[in-house]
């Protein structure tokens, strides 16, 4: 959820509070009687799944299983949709994780829930907002009844401060959403094994102690307005970005206030429209944006969702910007992982496996007993999704993804693809683990980034930007 402008959507009365849901479940017993529900009748169905398939054999049975597994996960998501609050954001979560041991069917089920969700009414959300400011500091401020955006965890409403006429955007948490946690990542582990969608024999223990811990740093606001301070205090000095004013009287453990900061998706037609040179240097700042949070900051914002990155025109052409926003994600990185890391990217285009090998080793994806056949064999797989950062015209790099200059084309690419292929026969070896949970938010947002290139149609000569982190 973020402080999304709303220049490319139509025009709303924000004090309509239409189709507002009047609350959430947030008490454990209706919580789980939801859930425990939907977990009776998912028993259900695999009994009677598992009846019918004993008359099936061969594709026939491999179609059942695929519809049955879309049936118990569009259940789920169903379910946790209607819930919100952390067991919703739990299984956007999962999702990220769920691509290593859920079926395909399942991870993208749990991928659909996004945090674009129904409102809750003002009535609802103005206790919390009362509890947590006072009577005397919400009193200084007109508040819109109506949010802007609405999320599993919270939303956000359009404010007016009275005494400046400054305009800002209040973050407020749900009540209960915090408490709620533990109860909620219990209940969801008992669904995945009550559904069947995850194989019964692997223990996801310490999965789901680490959605937990996720959820409660993205419930704490005041670890978000410190990240959000960092962050507009580091990127002050540069033109390109805009990070919102935080304003510490309006703010507290489960209310965020900052300053309004409009702007326009990187997929909306007025950023489309904007010339190849244009979308460059946007795009190339999202990349050094990244790389400076990666390589010299060690504290990335790991979520990548497009409202959380607006694009600001300029009208005369010279100066278009990035709004950065919300950083309830924002995780630190050890300096030590970032070297491991920097270890695999340098050894992907330099094909010293060697080197690949060393950093998958220390930052744990796999064991020092792992067969070196199967830890080579991941070094091909790095080798390729370091592509876009390979020098120009790289004999290892289709020819037709370079533009005549040497920049590498976004917009056609079909990396994603042959990632994926790839992926598929060189990470369902038995030595291969579940990832560390810094991997799996550092690739989220990498996933993120080439994605906005690709949808900014970007095309970009990045190999020099990586030399000063590698071979420094």
């Amino acid at each position: 959820m973020t402080n999304k402008g709303k220049s490319d959507s139509t025009p709303v009365d924000v004090n309509d509070q239409t189709g507002a849901l009047d609350r959430i479940k947030t008490g454990a017993f209706e919580r789980n009687l939801a859930l425990t529900k939907m977990g009776a009748g998912a028993g259900a169905n695999i009994a009677k799944h598992a009846f019918r398939n004993l008359f099936r054999s061969g594709e026939s049975k491999d179609q059942a299983n695929r519809e049955f597994y879309k049936r118990q996960a569009d259940q789920l998501v169903d379910e946790l949709g209607k819930l919100k609050g952390s067991v919703m954001k739990a299984g956007q979560m999962l999702s990220l994780y769920g691509q290593y041991f859920l079926p395909e069917e399942a991870v993208e089920a749990l991928s659909s829930l996004q945090d674009n969700t129904p409102a809750v009414s003002w009535s609802f959300v103005e206790p919390q907002l009362l509890e947590i400011l006072g009577a005397k500091a919400v009193g200084k401020l007109d508040i819109a009844r109506k949010p802007i955006a609405a999320a599993s965890l919270g939303q956000a409403h359009l404010a007016t401060v009275v005494e400046t006429g400054e305009q800002v955007v209040v973050k407020i948490q749900y009540p209960g959403v915090a408490n709620a946690i533990g109860s909620d990542i219990r209940t969801l582990a008992r669904l995945v094994s009550a559904t069947r969608l995850a194989p019964k024999a692997l223990d996801l223990t310490d999965v789901f102690n680490e959605l937990r811990d996720m959820l409660e740093r993205e419930c704490d606001y005041d670890l978000e307005r410190q990240f959000t301070e960092a962050f507009h205090e580091r990127l002050a000095s540069d033109s390109r970005f805009i990070v919102p004013k935080v304003y510490p009287e309006f703010s507290g453990a489960r209310v965020l206030t900052t300053r309004y900061e409009p702007g326009l998706s990187v997929s909306s037609p007025q950023v489309q429209a904007l010339s190849q040179e244009r979308r460059n240097r946007i795009a190339k700042a999202f990349v050094d944006l990244f790389v400076t949070e990666f390589f010299d900051w060690n504290m990335v914002q790991t979520d990548p969702h497009f409202g959380n990155y607006r694009v600001r025109i300029d009208e005369s052409g010279e100066n278009d910007q990035i709004v950065v926003l919300d950083f309830g994600a924002t995780r630190y990185f050890e300096k030590s992982f970032v070297d491991s890391y920097a270890k695999i990217v340098r050894g992907s285009l330099d094909a010293d496996r060697d080197e690949i090998v060393e950093g998958v080793l220390d930052i744990g994806l796999m064991e020092r007993s792992t067969p070196d056949s199967v830890l080579r064999g991941f070094g091909e797989l790095t080798e390729l999704i370091v592509e876009p950062f390979r020098k120009p015209f790289d004999p290892r790099v289709p020819e037709r993804l370079y533009t005549p200059g040497g920049a590498y084309c976004f917009g056609p690419t079909d990396l994603p693809a042959r990632v994926g292929q790839k992926a598929a026969l060189k990470m369902m070896s038995v030595h291969f683990k579940i990832p560390p949970q810094e991997i799996i938010f550092l690739h989220r947002r990498i996933v993120g980034v080439l994605v906005t290139l690709r949808t900014l149609r970007a095309e970009l000569r990045l190999h020099e930007l990586l030399k000063p982190y590698l071979y420094a």
